[in-house]
């Protein structure tokens, strides 16, 4: 199966579960395509502290979103597929509508023309009538919709351990295995 994985990172609250995300991939030896948006920079920036140079050590390639003609906004560039996290409305509005002015819409709406596997991590809280419309119309057309809700069986004890539970459901639907992902084994007794 290809190692190759698109990540789109855009301008929604949850940075730090796209670099959890981006960290996991690399350790699953998986060639990262990163590309963000500028609104994805700044809130890199800002609830990071962090910018995209910070994670080129954990890609195979870095684009930039103007550059509509890099090699993930073609078909022919076959990769396993594409994880948008964390994924804006307004992000979301431009993969329901196809439109696809930038680098990241185009990368998602070729995963989603060549039937590749689309996981959009959508951040909005709450969801009005329009986003919901949307994420259904994604949903629709292939992409596989993940809210980033937190898992309780786990018993998290930390922040890591509830954003490393997410990127381990996240990573699944792209048949990536990570080390930190603990599945549902049934219920046990409470310590």
């Amino acid at each position: 199966m290809n190692d190759l994985v698109i990540v789109g990172l855009s301008g929604a609250s949850g940075a730090a579960l796209a670099v959890d995300v981006i960290r996991s991939l690399h350790a699953a030896q998986m060639a990262v395509q990163l590309v963000v948006s500028r609104s994805g920079e700044m809130t890199l920036r800002h609830e990071c502290g962090l910018s995209v140079d910070d994670l080129a050590p954990h890609c195979a390639a870095v684009y930039d979103n103007a550059d509509v003609g890099a090699a993930i906004a073609s078909g022919s560039f076959r990769t396993r597929g594409m994880i948008v996290v964390p994924a804006s409305m307004k992000t979301v509005a431009g993969i329901a509508s196809g439109y696809s002015d930038n680098l990241l819409l185009r990368a998602a709406d070729v995963t989603l023309k060549e039937r590749r596997r689309l996981v959009v991590v959508p951040r909005e809280c709450p969801l009005s009538e329009i986003h919901l419309r949307n994420l259904l119309e994604i949903s629709r057309a292939g992409a596989v919709v993940l809210p980033p809700v937190i898992s309780c069986y786990e018993r998290p004890q930390s922040i890591d351990q509830m954003l490393h539970h997410l990127t381990g459901k996240i990573l699944d639907l792209l048949d990536i295995e990570t080390a930190d992902f603990r599945r549902w084994e049934g219920m046990r007794d409470a310590p």
